[in-house]
């Protein structure tokens, strides 16, 4: 496995973020909930597995490609989102 990066969720991807993994990114940023205590945000970590990327956030959502190079969303428990 090769790090990538860590950004803050809701900010800017990286430009090592590769354009396949961007929209799917931007949909759970999107989905969570906005935080109304001043918590810190959660940050996502890409890695390369294998060379295909891996993104996840801290809180296990993982957003990755499958066989046919789409982005999928899952939980860290297995279950696909999207």
């Amino acid at each position: 496995m090769q790090l990538g990066t860590r950004w803050t969720s809701g900010d800017e991807p990286p430009a090592a973020v590769p354009a396949e993994l961007r929209d799917a990114i931007a949909a759970v940023d999107e989905s969570m909930p906005v935080d109304q205590l001043g918590q810190p945000r959660p940050r996502w970590t890409l890695t390369w597995l294998e060379r295909r990327p891996v993104a996840e956030l801290d809180t296990g959502v993982i957003v990755e490609l499958n066989a046919d190079g789409e982005a999928v969303v899952r939980h860290d428990a297995g279950d696909e989102f999207a």
